[in-house]
């Protein structure tokens, strides 16, 4: 036979014509070298998995099938859900036993692969959070813990929630829970004054209806204004601008006879000089510095 009708094993050189050979990545090896070089160990018994047998394979790691076992209780895991604790398999009975949490309504075990709801340290069937007040499973819609319970956002606004004192309607709770496998808080904002709650969006100026929310505002008679609307409704007039004198902004201001001015107005009705500090003099509605009320 020529050399190049031969067809021999790529490691040892010997011929495969008539024999069991095994291909690997184009290359042919009679199948002891081929378990020499590649077969993989099995984590089970520590023999080669050799080309005769099943190679089970999870996570890079490599069991006969007969190996391919529970650690716990020795049952075999082919085809069978399992889970893995500290590199050993267990099957889902093994594993909850020993590792699963309970839970908090039914007190039995949560099994692996089975939804489960967590919320500070307590742990539910999906099944088995309720709401507190309507008994509906709350799933991973948002919730509201209230004392020991937890609440559909629905059933927490009918029991517990304020209503707005602007438009009466119920406001929203400051602390929302949702699940999504893990809890999330969710904050909607509202306003409390003179321990009152509002909506944001409703607690607004009386006079022009600006939202007042982080802004300066005032009241009268219970009703809140914006600066710029409640100088325009009751502060008092300047003499010399005609604009409203309000302390509200930080201004100051000169009082005379029930009239008042702004600093800066307070002047000399024919020289306009400061009259901030000096004396002055009167002629019927004007004031005069006492200059130019002497050449009167």
């Amino acid at each position: 036979m020529s050399t190049s009708e031969r067809f021999d094993c790529h490691y040892c050189k010997d011929s495969l014509l008539g024999k069991k050979y095994i291909m690997k990545e184009d290359t042919q090896y009679c199948t002891k070298c081929y378990e020499n070089l590649f077969a993989n160990c099995c984590e089970g018994c520590s023999s080669p998995i050799n080309c005769n047998s099943k190679d089970l394979s999870y996570k890079d790691r490599h069991w006969h099938e007969q190996c391919f076992q529970c650690a716990k209780c020795s049952r075999s895991l082919v085809d069978k859900a399992f889970a893995a604790k500290d590199d050993l398999l267990l099957c889902t009975e093994c594993y909850a036993h020993d590792y699963s949490s309970k839970c908090s309504t039914c007190k039995k075990t949560i099994m692996p692969g089975s939804r489960k709801m967590e919320y500070k340290g307590n742990s539910w069937h999906e099944t088995c959070f309720l709401c507190h007040r309507c008994q509906q499973p709350i799933g991973t819609k948002s919730f509201i813990p209230k004392d020991s319970g937890y609440f559909c956002v629905a059933c927490f606004e009918k029991q517990f929630a304020y209503q707005c004192c602007a438009c009466k309607k119920v406001g929203k709770s400051p602390w929302l829970w949702h699940f999504n496998i893990t809890h999330t808080a969710i904050t909607i904002g509202g306003v409390t004054y003179q321990d009152k709650p509002w909506h944001r969006e409703c607690f607004v100026c009386i006079g022009c209806r600006k939202q007042l929310s982080g802004q300066r505002f005032t009241t009268r008679e219970n009703y809140p204004y914006c600066l710029e609307c409640f100088s325009n409704l009751y502060a008092k007039k300047c003499v010399g601008c005609t604009k409203p004198i309000t302390s509200l902004a930080g201004a100051k201001y000169i009082s005379f006879e029930e009239r008042q001015w702004h600093s800066e107005c307070f002047t000399c009705v024919q020289c306009s000089v400061s009259l901030v500090g000096r004396g002055f003099l009167t002629q019927r509605d004007n004031i005069l510095c006492t200059d130019c009320g002497r050449e009167k």
